[in-house]
């Protein structure tokens, strides 16, 4: 059976057995543990999402390669519904979902694989009471993705989108739901797709999708959550410095396998605009060990400007909850190395954090220029409050 299709299969068999599991684990809706007492604390929501779509590229070369691509996917979510309960985030995005997914799809061109990924993701309806008969929502993921065919210069010569087995996928949607009963809700959506390694191996040119979905949701319990408002919190006014040290390899070409280190220094001040923003400004300090490397800088060697760069950048934060966060930059550079794959005089980051303990936090990021990503950021930080 083709690898799309086995693991439509298994989507299909867990969808459709999830109440009977839920009655076996968790007899009438309930177990003696509290910690894993879902149907106390939170709504579960299971989501089968067939889709299908085409291939974005501007690339003259993709498209001569493999001209226009259709493809067919499938996802399966797992998420619980958040309630007044829970943090105060919740009800500042309407009682969003949070979960797990699944997904597969089939490009029906071995050059380019089979691509499965893993993911969690974040699902705030438009307004508060997913519930009611209509639920209109959108939709942030992150994950990663694997069983690609990369390029390959003697076997797989045509792939010239992706260098790599495994890539970072990213996932952006809206989508509407119609409650056709207590338990099972129909729904349409759109969605942007993105596959890329981060220049890790190269070629990095990506996959991006924009596929159409049908879907159908299943809601095991029968209980509506709280969804009614209570008092906020004051927001959080104090201005915030932000200290943080990231890391990562780069490769810059196919025919040169060598990866080369990256790290990043970067220092930002940021004063909270609302309960859901953060802005400010900085600045970083990027190294690059390719450009102590001969292959690299050419004339350039042993110069210590040919290994560092930086300069200033605008800051932020989309606060998703009081520990998780997007985080975003533009800056600048006052100088930078066109050997070590600093194209443009603008550089931009965009990825998650989470604070791990406290003040210190980690997460992940891309630091790309215009839409050529440079290289992924490993990051770990840590947040000083002023008054």
């Amino acid at each position: 059976m083709p690898y799309f299709y086995r693991w439509g299969v298994i989507a299909i068999f867990l969808f459709c057995n999830v109440h009977h599991l839920q009655a076996q684990v968790w007899p009438r809706g309930r177990i003696d543990t509290p910690y894993l007492d879902i149907n106390k604390r939170r709504q579960l929501l299971v989501q089968l999402d067939v889709e299908n779509g085409g291939m974005i590229s501007a690339n003259k070369q993709v498209r001569e390669s493999f001209g226009t691509i259709y493809y067919n996917g499938i996802n399966l979510r797992i998420g619980w519904q958040t309630d007044r309960k829970g943090d105060a985030y919740h009800q500042l995005y309407n009682y969003p979902v949070y979960g797990i997914g699944l997904y597969a799809s089939t490009f029906r061109k071995p050059e380019i694989g089979t691509p499965t990924a893993i993911y969690g993701f974040f699902a705030a309806p438009i307004e508060a009471g997913r519930f009611k008969r209509w639920d209109f929502n959108y939709r942030i993921s992150l994950g990663l993705a694997g069983n690609f065919e990369p390029y390959n210069e003697e076997n797989n010569p045509l792939n010239i989108l992706l260098g790599s087995h495994r890539n970072v996928f990213i996932d952006l949607g809206a989508q509407a739901n119609y409650r056709l009963s207590s338990h099972l809700l129909l729904g349409a959506g759109l969605s942007f797709h993105h596959f890329s390694n981060g220049s890790i191996r190269q070629p990095n040119k990506g996959i991006n999708l924009l596929p159409l979905s049908l879907s159908v949701t299943y809601v095991p319990y029968q209980r509506t959550p709280d969804f009614t408002k209570r008092q906020l919190p004051e927001a959080d006014e104090r201005g915030q410095v932000h200290m943080h040290y990231a890391f990562g390899i780069k490769q810059f070409e196919p025919k040169n396998r060598r990866r080369y280190f990256k790290s990043t220094v970067g220092l930002y001040w940021s004063y909270s605009v609302g309960y859901k923003w953060r802005l400010g400004m900085g600045g970083d300090l990027f190294y690059s060990d390719s450009g102590n490397q001969p292959e690299i800088p050419g004339d350039a060697l042993n110069k210590l400007g040919s290994m560092f760069s930086g300069g200033p950048a605008f800051y932020v934060d989309h606060v998703l909850t009081r520990k998780l966060f997007l985080n975003g930059n533009a800056g600048v550079y006052l100088h930078r190395n066109n050997f070590n794959g600093e194209i443009k005089a603008v550089f931009l980051r965009l990825g998650t954090r989470y604070y791990l303990w406290k003040d210190m936090y980690a997460g992940v990021s891309i630091k790309a220029h215009g839409a050529k990503a440079d290289f992924v950021e490993w990051t770990m930080g840590y947040t000083i409050h002023r008054r």
